[in-house]
């Protein structure tokens, strides 16, 4: 059940990121929130799948540090390939 606080923090990870990085008009408001949640209970999952109890720090650290690095990194990287991708539509298209 403590999977909850894994899944709650990493959305709330998620979409506070969202809002601080920049780019934040080419992506959807929910990506964040949902990668967030998404890698915090994977996170918790594979560790109590590999042994880990609620007891044991490493499993709370990992699962509540995880979204903090996973989510900006792929919002960069998400945020560029869409940049790329709109620069060569508009190339394409003649607009630019």
């Amino acid at each position: 059940m403590q999977i909850v606080i894994a899944l709650v923090f990493g959305a709330a990870a998620g979409g506070l990121l969202h809002f601080l990085q920049a780019g934040r008009t080419s992506r959807g408001v929910a990506l964040a929130p949902i990668l967030g949640a998404f890698v915090g209970g994977a996170v918790w999952l594979a560790l109590t799948w590999a042994g880990q109890t609620t007891l044991d720090p490493w499993l709370w650290l990992i699962s509540l540090a995880a979204p903090l690095v996973v989510v900006p990194l792929t919002l960069v990287a998400l945020t560029r390939a869409r940049a790329a991708h709109d620069d060569r539509e508009r190339v394409r298209l003649g607009i630019a």
